[in-house]
């Protein structure tokens, strides 16, 4: 199993429009940052998980020429409002399987009518088939085993998947002791690290270095990160030995 790193920032992207910032003046490449999302394959199945408004960009530079579903985490827009895009893998495939919790199935259905309508529907509309994610209820996708972990984003329920051997959390602030039980132990963890400095809705950086200690996975990787967590490789090199900080186009082999 492949995980391809879509996107590794945070809400605005890096760099950030109209910012005066250094990170955001960066030449590195690995400073800047599409909105998060990772694509994860085998020679089988094709996931997707969060859409964002980055999104075509990212399937035209990644080359994924194909997607058997698309697993949402929450129904914020930096991971949602990349829906539409999806239109070239329906001309080819279909329909989608889209995998969330019913409360954002519901607010996709609000802001994107037009994808879900079955009377007078437009004939080029992406289109799509729910199917609701429902915490303590694992599923499969092909050859790839899911569980839905169940964390908070300040108040927000939000969904991480572990996949096989592989989990992704993004947008967490919070999370049960009965939900890490599910991932301990994982060879590769992704966990959000948004800054230095405490934030109200997400995990700053010791936050996710406490949370890595707590799974102990073979390796972790840092995402949604912001242009205030600092260079990339000024930062990388201050993180412990199996902690990397991701970057957009990585590509990290189970």
């Amino acid at each position: 199993m492949k995980v391809y790193f879509l996107g590794t920032g945070t809400s605005q992207g890096i760099p950030v429009i109209g910012s005066d910032h250094e990170v955001c003046k960066s030449n590195n490449p690995k400073d800047k940052r599409l909105r998060v999302s990772v694509w994860v394959h085998t020679e089988k199945t094709s996931i997707i998980v969060d859409c964002g408004p980055d999104f075509r960009q990212q399937m035209l530079t990644s080359q994924c020429s194909r997607v058997d579903a698309i697993l949402f985490t929450h129904e914020h827009a930096d991971h949602t409002s990349g829906i539409d895009d999806i239109r070239p893998f329906n001309f080819k495939q279909g329909k989608i399987p889209i995998y969330a919790h019913t409360r954002v199935i519901e607010n996709l259905k609000r802001r994107f009518d037009y994808v879900f309508e079955h009377e007078n529907r437009y004939p080029g509309a992406p289109s799509v088939q729910p199917i609701e994610v429902v915490n303590n209820e694992p599923f499969s996708i092909g050859d790839i085993e899911i569980v839905p972990i169940n964390a908070y984003h300040a108040n927000l329920q939000v969904f991480g998947y572990k996949m096989n051997d592989f989990a992704y959390l993004t947008d967490v602030k919070t999370i049960a002791s009965d939900e890490i039980e599910k991932i301990k132990g994982v060879k590769v963890l992704v966990i959000n690290a948004l800054r230095e400095d405490p934030h109200h809705s997400h995990f700053n950086l010791q936050d996710a270095l406490d949370f890595v200690t707590l799974v102990q996975p073979q390796k972790a990787y840092l995402t949604h990160i912001s242009h205030l967590l600092g260079f990339h490789d000024q930062v990388a090199q201050k993180l412990p030995n199996n902690v990397f900080l991701a970057y957009d186009n990585l590509e990290i082999a189970l």
